[in-house]
């Protein structure tokens, strides 16, 4: 499969977009594609174009740097007289500065236009007065009074400065459109799980290859042992062990027959199987996936709002610090007074990188979308990410969440005249028209004991509390202790075991018929496997957990001493859930919940941080800002430590962003020459502004390496 986009996005400045590629009107850095693709034949033009210059631009700055350093040495003007020597540096300089950085000069004069000024403003500024400089130094020496000119009478070139400059500056850009490069690496590998073409059925039966762009929803798709399936669809035909463990997280193949849905690009097994194509295209979840992990890359973290207030001042505060270390050097400074200034003032446009300050944190938000993908958790955006650091209290659903969802009926007990199939036959027969988890348990059971569900007249589901309807002329009711409640009936009437069963975990459906107790029907939901180490893991990481529940109080409480959980909310309806909620909130609590319902979805809106089960329903992963593809409870610790970890890498980064600029705007203005003779030079300002960049995205790239 591949997505392809055309729309292009500035990687600092999300909403700038453009139908196609070219350079941000507002920081000047080359636009990306806003979606990978895997089509390596386009490459990275902004890449390419870039590695030219910088290598065009090494082989004529080397010389230049040669001779501006023989220069200093003693003997070296009897060798190679000086005028031959200033005319060598302007010919080998000129196609650098001219040619190579010409991007630079373009990308500046752009930012002027549009009034965003940025580090191709320096830039260009710096290396475009160095360079002019140096020429009419070269032809018309005479135009320069004394205090521009050394103890020799001459007028000091800077061309081995503008070309170094340039040269590093091509350097430091090539390394991070490399390293940027990288940061998509994940959605690639995502892309790279599905296959690129599928066995397609003719109407006469042949099989045929096509590439998947060409499939649509009701092709029948023939998919042999070992083969990726294709896309989302249903088995038609045959049976076979499926390796779902890039979506679910599970290693162990789950059996999958005629009627089963299959998803895309997960593995088949030793069967053969006919599938019919059910979503193609960008409708099925691995595009989902992908969608989703690009939206978050290209998402704004709050703590961003600070970084560009400061940055929408940084331009114009060094380019005021040049002008001050201009004059001060221009009046206060030794002979010649000009030379030290204008040399000071280039180092200091150069040196400052806003660059590395507007990357620090979209990188690190980018590398870790793509790590969460890697690891089962897909965040919606950079928001989520930044709130789940400060969470402190996990709310947990049981039902779907620390539990497989997947309950199953584990006895029945018929009371009065009732035997158990009568039990079976009123409960299947009103909960079949229901949606709930527990009422499909009841129909399978139905089921396998042969008893046949009669029709029901007059349905109503009672949310939160159970079901009623009219089967064979009498009025039946199902549901829990609430349910009973409201029909004036109490739990005591059913007997004395149902405690029993409540303390094992096990959840009751009570059974009416016709006003009177029918029969009590015990329902299991086996914990997930991972349930207990996933509490632990919060516990450990200082979490405050929660269970909460609509079952009953007995059966939640049970549930929570296996898990170790302390604090229980049971018996709980939908509506009440995100109520529950923001009573935590009121306490001062930053809280995450987790769940996998549609009752589920108004609290997943309304905690600081929703985390859906990816084997939930579509309203509660819409409703959440984090979602775990496989269902797995131990995502919710991955998911806080990945955000903390994100967020320490940003703050790292902005750390070494501004103290960067902090100390390095000072010492190339000079501070240090009153009282340790230092001068920085405006090539090593270069090599440091150029690196700057580099190392913040590098940084963000460990996360990368993060274990979770």
């Amino acid at each position: 499969m591949e997505v392809s986009e055309s729309t292009h996005i500035c990687p600092m400045c999300p909403e700038v977009r453009n139908a196609g590629p070219g350079v941000c009107p507002s920081c000047g850095m080359a636009l990306e594609p806003e979606t990978v693709t895997l089509e390596e034949e386009q490459g990275n033009p902004e890449l390419e174009d870039m590695s030219r210059r910088f290598l065009v631009a090494l082989v004529l700055t080397v010389p230049v740097f040669v001779i501006a350093m023989g220069g200093m040495v003693t003997g070296f003007h009897e060798f190679m007289p000086r005028e031959w020597s200033r005319w060598l540096e302007f010919m080998f300089s000129t196609p650098v500065v001219l040619w190579a950085g010409w991007p630079f000069f373009v990308r500046g004069w752009q930012s002027v236009q549009s009034r965003h000024l940025n580090m191709f403003t320096l830039i260009a500024l710096g290396t475009g007065v160095a360079y002019l400089y140096s020429v009419i130094a070269v032809l018309f020496p005479q135009w320069f009074p004394g205090s521009f000119r050394g103890r020799d009478g001459h007028v000091d070139l800077y061309f081995e400065a503008s070309a170094v400059i340039i040269t590093l500056v091509l350097m430091g850009q090539v390394l991070e459109l490399r390293a940027r490069g990288r940061t998509g690496e994940a959605i690639k590998s995502l892309l790279n799980l599905a296959p690129k073409t599928a066995r397609r059925l003719t109407p006469c039966g042949h099989e045929r290859d096509v590439p998947l762009d060409q499939l649509k929803t009701g092709d029948t798709l023939r998919v042999r042992p070992g083969e990726k399936i294709p896309v989302d669809g249903v088995i038609l035909e045959g049976a076979s062990n499926i390796d779902e463990s890039m979506m679910s997280g599970e290693p162990l193949p789950v059996s999958r027959s005629p009627g089963d849905e299959v998803i895309g690009a997960t593995v088949n097994g030793t069967g053969s199987l006919l599938i019919e194509a059910r979503k193609v295209g960008a409708d099925t979840l691995l595009a989902h996936i992908v969608q989703m992990v690009a939206q978050a890359q290209r998402s704004r973290a709050p703590v961003q709002k600070l970084v560009d207030r400061v940055a929408g001042y940084f331009v114009p505060a060094v380019v005021l610090a040049s002008v001050v270390t201009f004059v001060a050097w221009a009046t206060l400074g030794p002979a010649p007074a000009m030379a030290y200034a204008m040399i000071n003032a280039v180092a200091v446009l150069i040196i400052a990188c806003p660059c590395a300050l507007g990357l620090a944190t979209p990188m690190s938000i980018m590398v870790a979308s793509g790590r969460g993908a890697q690891a089962g958790v897909l965040f919606r955006n950079a928001e989520a990410i930044e709130a789940l650091r400060d969470t402190d209290t996990v709310i947990l659903d049981k039902t779907g969440t620390l539990t497989e969802g997947r309950p199953a009926v584990e006895n029945v007990r018929a009371l009065g005249a009732h035997t158990e199939s009568d039990v079976l036959l009123l409960a299947a027969s009103v909960e079949k028209a229901s949606e709930h988890p527990l009422a499909e348990a009841l129909v399978a059971a139905a089921d396998r004991a042969g008893v046949v569900a009669g029709q029901v007249t007059d349905f109503k589901s009672h949310t939160g509390k159970g079901v009623s309807g009219t089967v064979r002329g009498i009025e039946v009711v199902a549901g829990n202790p609430a349910m009973l409640e409201a029909i004036g009936l109490t739990s005591g009437q059913f007997g004395a075991d149902v405690g029993s069963e409540m303390s094992r975990g096990h959840t009751v459906v009570y059974v009416v018929a016709g006003g009177q107790p029918a029969g009590v029907i015990a329902i299991s939901d086996p914990l997930r496997p991972s349930s207990h180490a996933a509490v632990r893991a919060l516990n450990e990481e200082g979490m405050r957990v929660v269970m909460l529940t609509g079952d009953s109080e007995s059966t939640a409480q049970a549930v929570a001493r296996q898990l170790g959980i302390d604090e229980v909310i049971a018996e709980v309806l939908p509506e009440e859930k995100a109520d529950r909620v923001r009573r935590l909130q009121g306490e001062g609590r930053r809280v995450a919940m987790a769940g996998d319902g549609i009752n589920d979805a108004p609290a997943l809106a309304t905690a600081d941080v929703g985390i859906a089960m990816g084997t939930g329903t579509d309203v509660a992963i819409e409703s959440a800002g984090v979602t775990l593809m496989g269902g797995d409870p131990e995502g919710i610790v991955r998911a806080i430590r990945l955000s903390r970890e994100t967020m320490r890498n940003i703050r790292q980064n902005l750390f070494f962003a501004f103290a960067y600029n902090g100390i390095g705007v000072p010492l190339a203005a000079g501070v240090l020459f009153p009282w340790f003779g230092i001068l920085l030079s405006p090539m090593i300002a270069a090599a440091a502004m150029s690196f700057s960049s580099v190392s913040v995205i590098s940084n963000a790239l460990r996360l990368n390496r993060v274990r979770l």
